[in-house]
């Protein structure tokens, strides 16, 4: 199954008390929480890349799948990590103890971020 598109976020759940856990700025926490974002995915075999807008902030990521990379996460910073495949659907990584899960079903693609307790839940559509 191929990730390859535009994907619009359409709802997300918890996303101010995660982003108040991961250190984000409570001003940049107003911004940002209802900021329809768009991410677009490019899926070459088992490379992709990400490219994530949300309002004028441009997120770049790249990666190969079981291979350490560095990304950037929505507080700036870098990270390294392993991304792996589950099934044909689902992307999985760890970083900075959180869990970080995408999963594609047909048009839509479901991201979840676990930190200790908080689930930070975001549903977007193709485009």
């Amino acid at each position: 199954m191929s990730f390859t598109g535009k994907y619009q976020l359409q709802s997300q759940d918890n996303f101010e008390p995660f982003m108040k856990a991961v250190g984000l700025p409570d001003e940049l926490i107003q911004k940002g929480k209802d900021v329809k974002s768009v991410s677009e995915i490019v899926q070459n075999g088992k490379h992709f890349k990400l490219t994530i807008t949300s309002g004028s902030k441009v997120m770049h990521n790249e990666f190969t799948l079981g291979e350490e990379c560095e990304m950037e996460t929505m507080t700036g910073e870098k990270v390294k990590t392993v991304v792996k495949m589950e099934g044909d659907n689902k992307l999985v990584a760890t970083f900075k103890n959180i869990k970080s899960v995408t999963e594609l079903n047909g048009d839509t693609i479901i991201s979840t971020m676990t930190l200790g307790d908080i689930v930070f839940k975001r549903v977007s559509k193709r485009i």
